[in-house]
């Protein structure tokens, strides 16, 4: 209820937004602005787009609208807006969030990691004791963490059921009890979705913070063939789940080789705002319905 609503708390996002769009802007970043109509979402299991009476879906991520931003010209790019998704509700999920995502031409997941830490930074958000100034967080990869807190592997013996449970009641629990910030990093090729693999492994990290997803990134796959093969398969297992269908984006697929080599990231605003104030449910630093 709006009576319930947290002043303080929505006066401090405010200050939180405001240092994310001046950092970004201080590091020559454009900031764009991209449909929240799309006609057709990227085919990810279990992110479901709310679809539009009059045609279309809300968009779960600007995702594929930025890269054909990258594909025309641009370079480094970010974007701060709405984006939905259905079936979503609890104390870190909201089916309406704000998304911060931001991208680089001829970039990896190396290099958007080094823009992550600078913002975290640039908000208070260092790691206690760290060299430098504090701007040095933890690495792990999804291996270690697999047969360290879960005792297996899963590049051996892939179950993506297992995978997924062993993420949420195992892995994410110990870096809660673990504290602070960690880049969780080189997921199993099964994991890829949009971003490249090399080595056997997507380049792709997720950062967390206190056991809390905060950022997911990729080193962007640009490969047509590969992509629209991943999306196939998307489609399908979609379709055995008995999730809707999205039509293809033949534009995005198309646009891909314009972009050539690129990395980008999705940040959870709300969550960053949850970190920043120590908040412990997503409902208090977003104004009521």
């Amino acid at each position: 209820m709006w009576a319930d609503t947290d002043i303080a708390a929505i006066e401090r996002r405010s200050a939180v937004v405001r240092a994310v769009r001046a950092y970004f802007d201080g590091l020559g970043f454009t900031e764009v602005e991209t449909p929240v109509r799309i006609a057709a979402p990227a085919p990810e299991c279990h992110i479901d787009c709310p679809p539009v009476a009059t045609g279309g879906f809300l968009r779960a991520s600007p995702e594929l609208q930025m890269k054909k931003l990258l594909a025309a010209g641009m370079e480094k790019i970010y974007q701060i807006g709405p984006c939905f998704r259905d079936g979503e509700k609890g104390s870190r999920h909201s089916p309406e969030f704000t998304m911060l995502e931001w991208y680089r031409r001829d970039a990896t997941w190396m290099d958007i990691a080094v823009d992550l830490e600078g913002l975290l930074s640039s908000l208070g958000m260092d790691a206690p004791g760290a060299p430098g100034g504090g701007r040095r967080f933890r690495r792990l990869t999804v291996r270690e963490a697999y047969l360290r807190h879960a005792g297996w592997d899963p590049w051996v013996a892939w179950d993506a059921d297992r995978f997924d449970t062993d993420m949420a009641l195992k892995i994410e629990p110990a870096l809660a009890e673990a504290g602070g910030g960690v880049f969780l990093e080189g997921y199993p090729p099964q994991c890829a979705s949009l971003a490249k693999v090399s080595d056997g492994a997507a380049e792709r990290w997720e950062f967390y913070w206190d056991g809390m997803e905060l950022a997911n990134c990729f080193t962007e796959l640009c490969d047509p063939d590969e992509q629209r093969r991943r999306f196939a398969e998307a489609r399908e297992e979609r379709a055995r789940l008995g999730e809707a269908d999205y039509p293809p984006d033949t534009g995005f697929i198309d646009c891909l080789p314009s972009i050539g080599g690129a990395a980008g990231v999705a940040l959870g605003v709300d969550r960053l705002v949850m970190a920043v104030l120590g908040a412990r449910d997503i409902s208090r630093v977003r104004a009521a319905e």
